[in-house]
């Protein structure tokens, strides 16, 4: 069975895209620790981070640089943080945070619950951000 995030790659379940090209898939985190959370996948599908070969790693970890840059640009924050779990969703992937204060990537915390309209602007704005 594939995973959730194989499911949105392939458009059976739709996102808030923030970026794409041939190898990678960038949208929003319907349930973001803060405004703005970012998820950065490989298009394959592949469990955990490290299982990735070196130069597909090194190609996703770019790719989000560009995603972690855009955002930079147009949100209004100090940093954006980055975490890499992987225990949620069997499909490597890396949060990218919009950084106030060190509690805002904070896992254990209550998340957010924007509309689908604040989602989609939110989408709106950081894609348009974006420079590949």
């Amino acid at each position: 069975m594939s995973s959730l995030f194989s499911r949105i790659v392939a458009g059976e379940i739709p996102c808030h895209k923030v970026a794409e090209d041939e190898k990678h898939l960038a949208f929003l985190d319907i349930m973001p620790l803060v405004h703005g959370h970012v998820l950065v996948i490989p298009k394959q599908e592949v469990d955990y981070m490290f299982d990735l070969e070196p130069s597909a790693l090194a190609d996703l970890w770019k790719f989000a640089q560009g995603v972690a840059q855009a955002m930079g640009r147009e949100l209004p924050c100090k940093r954006i943080g980055t975490a890499v779990i992987g225990l949620e969703v069997p499909h490597a992937h890396i949060h990218l945070v919009p950084l106030q204060q060190v509690g805002d990537i904070n896992f254990s915390k209550e998340k957010l619950l924007p509309s689908q309209e604040e989602l989609a602007a939110m989408a709106l704005r950081l894609s348009g951000a974006y420079q590949s």
